[in-house]
């Protein structure tokens, strides 16, 4: 879909998934609460207009250059992918029930296991503290491995999170970057092929 979803095709979009960006080895898995309505539409991962999460990825250093939602194939080449911690698409996160969010976290859990990304890095505090049964979690490094993977949890990048300005998100991704040891895209060329 190359236009913007009409209010139909968001509707439609309601309880569907979008498919990973995953691949064996990567450096880090990003995982998504789940994916809104836009994104269902669209079949790209944080595309609502207003998302801040590919302007943090990049301002975090982890990208060359700002990518657009429907450039999310190029991530497993910079060692990055993305999932979801509930695969169901929703308007707003908080529709999803604690049930989703607790299986979602044994699906991801095996996911992990499967694909072993070095570093998750969930994408939301709340998710992570339920789906993971953490209520006392903060954002950064976790004390406890994911199925061998390091463990970070990042501010949600909606732009209905408030708490979080676009400097400051993308300040928590590249502290996240430089925990990975990968370096600053930022200012380095295409990565080697």
């Amino acid at each position: 879909m190359t236009t913007r979803p009409t209010r139909a095709d968001l509707a439609a979009a309601a309880d569907r998934t979008i498919p990973d960006v995953l691949a064996p080895g990567l450096a880090v898995l990003f995982v998504g609460i789940n994916p809104g309505l836009w994104s269902a539409a669209t079949g790209w991962h944080f595309a609502r207009p207003g998302n801040r999460f590919w302007p943090a990825l990049h301002q975090g250093g982890f990208t060359p250059r700002l990518l657009h939602p429907s450039e999310q194939d190029e991530l497993p080449a910079l060692g990055l992918g993305i999932t979801n911690m509930a695969a169901r698409a929703s308007a707003r996160a908080d529709e999803l029930s604690t049930g989703e969010l607790l299986d979602g976290a044994a699906i991801l859990t095996d996911k992990v296991a499967r694909y072993r990304p070095r570093w998750v890095a969930v994408v939301g505090v709340t998710a992570y503290r339920i789906g993971f049964q953490r209520p006392k979690a903060t954002f950064g490094p976790q004390p406890e491995p994911l199925a061998g993977a390091r463990l970070w949890v990042l501010p949600n990048p909606s732009g209905l999170n408030a708490h979080f300005t676009p400097v400051t998100l993308g300040l928590a991704f590249a502290e996240l970057r430089t925990a990975t040891d990968l370096p600053d895209r930022r200012a380095a060329g295409p990565p080697d092929q």
